[in-house]
Parts: C-alpha cells; sequence; structure tokens
C-alpha cells in the first residue's frame, strides 16, 4: 500500500507505508529534519511535527546567533545616527529582540514568520537580520509562489525605507540597489537550498521506481522462462506419453496378440518411457540451473522430422512425408526447431483425435520465401472418445509461431478431416 504526501519542502511524492530507504538508516542526524520526516512512514502515520536533528539545533542556533549579530550591528549603527532619536533606538532594540527569539519558530510557521518579519524590519533595524532569516526559511520550506509574495513586498519598502530613514554613511542611490540585491540574494539561496533537497528526493524515487522495474522486469522473465519451459514440456512429453497410451491400450484390449506384435508394443512402450525421463531429466535441470545445460542433447530441428516420422511409423502410424527442403541443416535453429514442434504436435494430435488415419505432413520452402508446415489427416474411423485437455497443445503452437514472427491456422477440412498450416519466416 502506497500513499502521496506533501513534505515540508513541497516536494509530492509516492512513499510505501512501512518503508524507509537505507540511504536514511545511518548518520539521521546529518540529514534536515523535513527530509527525514518525509521518509519516516511512523511519523506520517502519527500526524506529529518533524523533531529537530543535531544538524537542525546547529542551524537553527547558528541563524539565532547571526540574527543577533547583525542585530547588534545595527544597534551600533543605530547609536550613532543622527536622525534616530534616543527612544526610537530603544523601541528599535526592544523589537528586534523579539525578533531574534521568533528565530527559533522558523521551521513551524515560516510563512507566517516571514509574513510578520516584513512590518517588523520596515520598524526596525535590529530586526534586519531575523527578517532575513524567515525571508531565507521561507525559500526553502516553502513553494516559490509565496517567496516570489512576501520577498516582492520586501523589494518594494527598501526605497521608502530608506527614504524615511536614511542611513548616515552610506548614499541613498547605493544602499537602496543593495538591499534589493541582497534580497534577492537570500530568495536564490534559499531556492537553491529546496532544489538540493527535491534533487535528492526525486532522485530517491526514482532510484525506488528503478527497482521497482527491476523487479517487474526479473518477475516478467521468470514468467516467460516458466511459459517457454511449460510450452517444451507439452511438446516434449506429449509425443512420447501419447505413444505410451496407444501401445499400453492396444496391449490391454488386445491381450490375445501374436507373440511379435506384443514384444514390439513393449519395445515402443520401453523407448518411449526412457525418451520421455530423458527429456524430463533435462528440463528439470535447466529449472534446477536456471540455464540451460550445454552439455545436453540438442533441441531438435527440421534435420530431426525423419527420425520424428520414423518414430511415429514404428508406433504403428501410417505418416507420408513430403519433404521439399533441399538442405533442411541448412534452415535457422531457431524456424526448424518451431517447425519440428508442429510437426510433431500434429502427429500427436492425429494419433489421440484420428487413431488409424493416414496422417501427411508436408515441408516446404526456401531462403526469402518462407517455410510452409502442413499435417493433415482424414477423419477417424468410427467414434473416437474425446480426450481431456484438447485444444492446449494448439494455443501453444500458435502463440510459438507467433513469437518466430510467422502464422498457425488450424481446423477442419472439407472431407471432414482435420488440418495444421503454418508459415514461418526464412531469411
Amino acid at each position: 500500500m502506497s500513499t502521496v504526501k506533501r513534505d515540508d519542502v513541497g516536494q509530492v511524492s509516492p512513499v510505501p507505508w512501512g518503508e524507509t530507504p537505507a540511504l536514511f538508516t545511518g548518520r539521521r542526524w546529518f540529514i534536515p529534519s523535513a527530509l527525514l520526516h518525509e521518509l519516516d512512514p511512523d511519523a506520517r502515520r502519527a500526524g506529529r511535527r518533524p523533531r529537530r536533528t543535531a544538524r537542525d539545533w546547529v542551524v537553527d542556533f547558528s541563524c539565532f546567533l547571526l540574527a543577533v549579530v547583525v542585530g547588534l550591528i545595527a544597534v551600533e549603527a543605530l547609536n550613532q545616527n543622527p536622525y534616530v532619536s534616543p527612544g526610537l533606538a530603544a523601541i528599535d532594540q526592544m523589537v528586534g529582540a523579539l525578533a531574534c527569539a521568533a528565530v527559533w519558530l522558523r521551521r513551524r510557521w515560516p510563512l507566517g514568520l516571514a509574513v510578520a518579519m516584513t512590518p517588523v524590519t520596515f520598524v526596525s533595524d535590529t530586526a534586519g537580520g531575523a527578517g532575513m532569516i524567515a525571508l531565507f526559511t521561507l525559500a526553502v520550506h516553502r513553494p516559490f509562489r509565496y517567496v516570489a509574495w512576501v520577498g516582492g513586498v520586501n523589494a518594494a519598502l527598501a526605497p521608502l525605507y530608506y527614504w524615511l530613514r536614511p542611513d548616515a554613511d552610506i548614499p541613498y542611490m547605493v544602499i537602496v540597489p543593495f538591499a534589493v540585491l541582497l534580497t534577492v540574494a537570500i530568495v536564490g539561496w534559499g531556492m537553491f537550498v529546496r532544489a538540493k533537497r527535491h534533487l535528492l528526493l526525486s532522485l530517491r524515487d526514482r532510484a525506488r521506481r528503478a527497482e521497482t522495474e527491476a523487479r517487474l522486469r526479473a518477475e516478467q522473465a521468470q514468467r516467460l522462462a516458466r511459459e517457454a519451459i511449460a510450452r517444451e514440456m507439452h511438446d516434449v512429453l506429449a509425443h512420447r506419453l501419447t505413444l505410451l497410451s496407444v501401445h499400453a491400450g492396444a496391449l490391454e484390449f488386445r491381450p490375445d496378440a501374436p507373440p511379435a506384435e506384443t514384444a514390439r508394443a513393449a519395445g515402443v512402450i520401453r523407448e518411449s518411457a526412457h525418451e520421455a525421463l530423458q527429456d524430463l531429466r533435462e528440463i528439470i535441470g535447466v529449472l534446477r540451473a536456471a540455464e540451460p545445460d550445454d552439455t545436453g542433447r540438442p533441441q531438435p530441428t527440421l534435420a530431426a522430422l525423419d527420425t520424428l516420422v520414423a518414430e511415429s511409423r514404428e508406433a504403428g502410424m501410417k505418416v507420408s512425408l513430403h519433404q521439399c527442403v533441399d538442405d533442411p541443416a541448412a534452415v535457422p535453429s531457431s524456424v526448424g526447431r518451431t517447425a519440428y514442434r508442429i510437426a510433431q504436435e500434429g502427429l500427436t494430435n492425429a494419433r489421440k483425435h484420428a487413431p488409424g488415419a493416414e496422417v501427411t505432413v508436408s515441408v516446404d520452402g526456401a531462403p526469402g520465401e518462407g517455410l510452409a508446415v502442413a499435417v493433415r489427416n482424414p477423419p477417424p474411423e468410427g467414434e473416437v472418445p474425446p480426450v481431456p485437455g484438447s485444444g492446449q497443445g494448439l494455443i501453444g503452437l500458435t502463440e510459438r509461431a507467433t513469437l518466430a514472427g510467422g502464422r498457425l491456422e488450424h481446423g477442419r477440412t472439407a472431407q471432414g478431416g482435420f488440418e495444421v498450416r503454418a508459415w514461418l519466416p526464412w531469411g
């Protein structure tokens, strides 16, 4: 679960509940409390204000000390200014002392303090340091629209201030531009600090999004790997297990078969079981090792189609192969492997749904024209019981052909049989 919070510097970012980045688990005393509050889920849930860190105490004391030093300098200049009466100087110093004390409230009410300091600094010379600190704090902790209004008012009041209370040593045409320039510099410095904090938060969010995207990519890769392994297991084991099922069924329903036929069926069952175990062992090895085993048997390609047809004939199927490719070994391995799996699945489906029917396997193509694969069988003789899970292999074949850049079509023929047609790119 995540939420969107606005921190003390105006940054808006999604932060998952209960998660604190490892970057801020070490020297927390060195991090501003505004950033820690944004990154602390417990503080957001409790609704409490950010607690000052050791760095905040040092900075706040330094700001208070700076306001006091500027106020003392202003007191010295105030006592030497002939335009200021002693009574007015005393009131000025009292207001300046209160303004310096108010600096400790700058983190809790940055906007309110800056607005309050605008008229205070207009009537008090000794409150100038506190006013600068308040304007700097506003630029750090609040958006620019507030800083622009308060800073603009302070800059606009500078000519009037020095007109009513001229400086004894610096000319009017010098002190006014200097005051405006000082206001702009304070605002710019505060906005620079705010920009650095925004950059830190944005880098944090970018790193978090990168970790999330990397995790999603890893999960997607794992899912695709599982799907590929599932397709491979179906393509490999379905063919072998179908042979086992056919010959085991023949032995079951024909216990009085001749010894030669029984021995041949038993040999096919034994060989198919051995091949199925070998293929399953290889796939399990891939799952355990998390990568293909180069020492295992090579994946079948189009050159192994003759062996597949021969195995089907030995199992008792009637298969007719029409291969018009001059050099099957020249077919790219990915295309040849896909064509092999299509033919294998077509033979398996024909054996399950049309037992005893003659199956025709056709392969034709050339470089630049593509590779066409077709598996056809006539309708079965008699009624065939439905097979559980029908259609799953065809879905996998369609996806395999699409991933290879080709297309696959399947359906019943006009004579009532079934046909699987595929076209694969051959560059």
